[in-house]
């Protein structure tokens, strides 16, 4: 058993035990319920409207990637922590027509969007996707759903907006890694979307990084 890779660390925040995924998302079993953060929808279509020729096909490899946690993890409901929609251009039809075959396909599954910076510019999605739209922070238990990490909230926060990655070093040779940083108060976690991007962090003191790399997950030793 010893060389099996991790998919997924246990955690308690606030009193409740938490999943952290190596798919860069969070799991809460007591609520069957999936966190995700900063998944960017159409942010691809944005740059490719301005002229610049970056790959297609990361709406399709997200929706993929929701499919996988769905097939792995008994899931009622998916919390989004804002970021959903990258720009206007996310409303292109061929970007909301896949959407909304892919929730034709989960239509039992609740969606809710703690609305981010990027969600304000884009607008809410389609009413037919039957996206429940919130405010930062929404609240469950002693858990506060928030976009961004510095919000003002009454229970532990769980936030994105950052798109945290870790630099880890070795033999002169080095790799970004997305990470989830936890601290006392707050957690953030690494951005979901496949075309996204990363800001490197360094935790402060009491903060721990969970790295995701190839499918697992590490916890980073405090003296890394």
């Amino acid at each position: 058993m010893s060389g099996l890779r991790p998919a997924h660390c246990v955690v308690e925040l606030a009193g409740e035990q938490l999943w952290l995924l190596a798919h860069k998302a969070i799991y809460w079993p007591a609520r069957k319920m999936l966190i995700i953060a900063d998944i960017h929808f159409g942010k691809a279509a944005a740059f490719r409207a301005l002229g610049v020729p970056v790959p297609r096909g990361t709406t399709t490899q997200n929706l993929l990637a929701l499919d996988t946690l769905l097939a792995t993890y008994a899931c009622e409901e998916i919390v989004f922590l804002g970021d959903f929609l990258h720009a206007r251009a996310a409303h292109a039809a061929a970007t909301v027509a896949a959407m909304l075959a892919w929730r034709a396909r989960h239509r039992d599954v609740r969606l809710t969007v703690v609305r981010g910076n990027h969600d304000a510019h884009a607008g809410d999605p389609a009413a037919a996707l039957g996206i429940r739209m919130v405010d930062e922070p929404y609240s469950v238990g002693k858990l506060s759903f928030c976009h961004h990490p510095d919000t003002a909230a009454p229970g532990y926060v769980l936030a994105g907006h950052v798109h945290p990655v870790y630099h880890l070093r070795a033999d002169g040779d080095g790799l970004r890694l997305p990470c989830f940083l936890l601290g006392r108060e707050r957690a953030i976690l690494p951005a979901f979307g496949a075309f996204t991007g990363g800001h490197a962090l360094r935790p402060a003191a009491g903060e721990r990084v969970y790295v995701t790399a190839d499918a697992a997950i590490f916890p980073l030793p405090a003296n890394c």
